[in-house]
């Protein structure tokens, strides 16, 4: 089932009518930067379209309940996050574990992602970072602390994403689970527009609790 972040309240309800132990797994996901200043058939001009319904269908294909929507007007990632935080934690209090909400997230989607892992501060949440960190983050953006169930996915061509280990070390909550997966597609940063199964995979993976693929 896919909804709407407007639609939340709702989801809220139908879930609470529901057994939530029996209930499937959540994906919130986080798209990039692009759609948020251009229409959701519009092309970028390197990359093509942002595919953001078939990566959503992708999601729902393997069971999963997706929590999305295209954001509009270059949002604050901070503010946003908190915003997500406050939904996530009204899911925990109808019973949903932790462990079965998974926060995907690419390019400043990803950005988003890690505020919601800084602010949440849940051990038990899983998060998917993707195309989104670049060694100057450490600097430029001090306070980010990674948070829960972490999986990293970068590709070695796109300039916008490397290995992720210096915000790791940096981190001061212990991490349960961390892991990173470097992706050699040569489609520079246009790898995450697409639903390519070399990161959708391993994030369905992630979220279905296979810390050890």
């Amino acid at each position: 089932m896919y909804v709407k972040l407007q639609q939340f309240v709702l989801l809220t309800i139908f879930l609470a009518g529901c057994n939530s132990k029996n209930s499937e797994p959540i994906i919130f996901f986080l798209h990039n930067r692009f759609l948020e200043t251009h229409e959701l058939e519009e092309l970028h001009p390197e990359f093509g379209r942002t595919e953001y319904k078939e990566i959503i269908e992708e999601f729902e294909k393997e069971g999963f309940n997706v929590i999305s929507e295209v954001r509009k007007g270059n949002v604050n990632a901070r503010d946003y996050a908190e915003k997500l935080v406050n939904q996530i934690d009204s899911l925990i209090h109808l019973g949903f574990a932790p462990s079965d909400i998974t926060i995907v997230g690419t390019s400043k989607g990803g950005y988003i992602a890690q505020y919601v892992s800084t602010i949440a501060n849940n051990q038990h949440l899983n998060f998917v970072f993707i195309g989104c960190y670049s060694n100057d983050d450490i600097e430029n953006i001090p306070e980010i602390n990674f948070c829960g169930n972490v999986l990293t996915i970068y590709d070695k061509s796109d300039p916008y994403g490397v290995s992720a280990q210096k915000r790791k070390a940096t981190s001061t909550c212990k991490l349960k689970n961390f892991k990173e997966i470097e992706l050699d597609t040569g489609m520079g940063h246009g790898f995450l527009f697409k639903p390519l199964n070399v990161w959708i995979e391993p994030t369905i993976n992630w979220a279905n609790k296979n810390y050890k693929m």
